[in-house]
């Protein structure tokens, strides 16, 4: 019993990492219907940009949060602007594409500039476990759902109680209504991939002290986003919260039960049964 709760809890705290990924590719296509291929590659640039602020400027990474979420919400405004305003006329497909390029380009420059070593970030305090009822919860992991669960509450914040924030879900439901009712949409757009762009780097950093970093780890946590929010219902943020946690707890339990070595393949057969009797996902709504 006390090995399943050390589980469960593990991966809960790790899937709450996971659904912070998901929520901004929820927030971008619920609003902008871009399936955004490369937002791995914007949670990779937030892991490197946590190592580097540690290597070079003895930046602690949780800290460094407050450097590279902004930046990263500047970037992602730029993205959106300069190279994907363009093609999105042009329907789904044309983003698809479009945004799988520059995933793979991202990454390319990456192993360009930093190589494909694998990379650690240890921290001084990262050493020795706290044990809260009895269950060992490391604290880099602890303060990293902690920091996520600020971050998606402020998110939630936004969406729900700001003039923005129904701005976000008046063009999310209906672009044109939104319009009429005179709605910025394109600024929406670009705020919006702004802000998915910013999630998606501070899931990079939350998760550096807990992985290993290389330039081409966005291609396994993009299919892991993809999982997350297929569970919860493309588009909901309730649903991609919960979605990330299932995922977290789903990998947990089979690491341990099953083998680490089948542990994402796990995921991945949770997502085809999903896609098979619930194509909606858990927490979406069916079409009637």
């Amino acid at each position: 019993m006390e090995t399943l709760a050390q589980t469960v809890v593990s991966g809960a705290l790790t899937g709450t990492l996971y659904a912070m990924i998901g929520v901004g590719l929820t927030v971008v296509f619920g609003v902008m219907r871009i399936i955004n291929l490369a937002h791995g590659e914007m949670v990779m640039l937030g892991m490197f940009g946590a190592y580097w602020g540690q290597t070079l400027w003895r930046l602690d990474p949780f800290v460094s949060l407050l450097l590279w979420a902004p930046l990263m919400f500047v970037a992602g405004m730029g993205v959106y602007r300069f190279l994907l305003r363009p093609v999105v006329p042009g329907g789904e497909l044309n983003t698809l594409l479009y945004t799988a390029g520059l995933s793979l380009l991202l990454a390319n420059v990456a192993l360009l500039l930093w190589s494909g070593d694998y990379r650690t970030i240890t921290l001084s305090y990262g050493a020795d476990p706290i044990r809260p009822l009895g269950i060992a919860v490391a604290v880099p992991l602890l303060v990293a759902f902690v920091l996520a669960l600020a971050l998606t509450g402020g998110l939630w914040a936004l969406l729900m109680r700001t003039d923005l924030g129904r701005a976000i879900r008046a063009t999310s439901q209906d672009a044109g209504a939104a319009v009429l009712m005179g709605i910025d949409v394109e600024k929406v757009a670009v705020i919006t991939f702004g802000l998915g762009t910013a999630l998606a780097a501070a899931a990079g950093v939350l998760l550096a002290p807990s992985l290993y970093l290389y330039p081409t780890v966005g291609e396994l946590l993009v299919v892991k986003c993809f999982v997350v929010v297929v569970l919860g219902g493309l588009g909901s943020v309730p649903g991609a919260i919960a979605g990330g946690v299932l995922l977290g707890v789903v990998e947990s339990l089979g690491a341990v039960y099953v083998s680490s070595t089948y542990k994402d393949g796990i995921g991945f057969v949770l997502l085809l049964a999903v896609l098979l009797y619930r194509p909606a996902g858990l927490f979406g709504v069916g079409r009637s």
